[in-house]
């Protein structure tokens, strides 16, 4: 059996490079600390650091071992969180994914109504919106999008929050900025500012858009994040292609236009866990997760919030 609290300290030497650092933020002796990786070397039957000139370094081996127990420290680390709410007399906890725009959006209001009004509650939020994330957390809600669940995962209900259409975004002296939409096949030419992760879902859908009329962006840019892209867009080196709920606040300097022939959407979701889908606080945040969808919807028929045509 491994020790956990020995797999910690040789995550903690990894991270830190230094087993003296190590003893330093652990509340350890250098010796004492070497002692404990030397009894894990025994448990695993592994070589885990070796000598490099007066002090030692991880291996290979080390390595490789402390970056897969993240995933077993991390699954620790929350039951330790059960068991403390359990002491304080905390009557549940709810575990909610979501991505980055609806992060931005609606989280924070849905978790701020939550613990007003179930202040026993213990809420874990994680935002996750890549596949190799997607399978370390088994939410009680995911908040996701269709392209990357087009089937619910067993043990979970999916419910359709939004249709979400992308928007061109570009500085308002383009010469599209005033146009009351843009065809796809408008931005052949343009130079784009790419706003997400490459394996993103969101990121491909707009992509397939530009296949179905015959060609393949051009991104001047590549940045992973909205904010970042939009300070891009601002100087005007491209346009970018966000989905409506990212262009809720853009700055002054910008517009937004619709998409059309093809009209780029991602459907927004929720994955319910079946396990735990009546309790009353995963009824009031499906509740409350629909009222801010609903909002969405009514926001949409006002474009000179987000300044398009304009």
């Amino acid at each position: 059996m491994i020790d956990v609290h020995r797999l910690r300290i040789l995550r903690s030497v990894v991270t830190t490079g230094s087993v003296h650092r190590a003893a330093q933020l652990l509340g350890y002796t250098p010796s004492a600390l070497s002692q404990h990786l030397t009894a894990l070397s025994r448990e695993t039957g592994l070589t885990l650091v070796e000598r490099a000139g007066r002090g030692i370094q991880p291996t290979d081996a080390g390595r490789r071992l402390a970056a897969e127990a993240a995933e077993v420290l991390g699954a620790i680390n929350r039951i330790d969180g059960v068991v403390e709410d359990l002491k304080s007399g905390r009557s549940g906890r709810l575990t909610m994914r979501y991505f980055a725009s609806v992060g931005a959006r609606w989280v924070p209001a849905v978790t701020a109504t939550l613990l007003r009004e179930f202040p026993d509650l213990a809420i874990e939020l994680r935002h996750a919106e890549l596949r190799e994330v997607a399978r370390t957390l088994l939410p009680d809600l995911d908040i996701t999008v269709e392209a990357l669940h087009p089937r619910p995962p067993v043990g979970y209900a999916a419910l359709r929050l939004l249709e979400d259409p992308y928007l061109a975004v570009m500085v308002r002296s383009h010469r599209l900025a005033g146009a009351d939409s843009v065809r796809m096949a408008e931005l052949a030419d343009e130079p784009w500012v790419d706003n997400d992760l490459p394996a993103a879902p969101c990121r491909q859908i707009p992509i397939d858009a530009c296949a179905a009329v015959g060609y393949a962006p051009r991104f001047a840019v590549e940045t992973h994040d909205f904010a970042t892209a939009l300070a891009f867009v601002r100087q005007g080196i491209g346009i970018s292609v966000l989905p409506r709920l990212a262009c809720r606040e853009l700055p002054d300097e910008l517009v937004a236009v619709p998409l059309v022939d093809p009209t780029p959407v991602r459907a927004i979701q929720v994955l319910i866990k079946e396990g735990t889908a009546g309790s009353p606080p995963m009824r009031r945040a499906v509740e409350l997760l629909h009222g801010c969808a609903d909002e969405e919807r009514a926001r949409s028929l006002l474009p000179s919030m987000i300044g398009v045509g304009a």
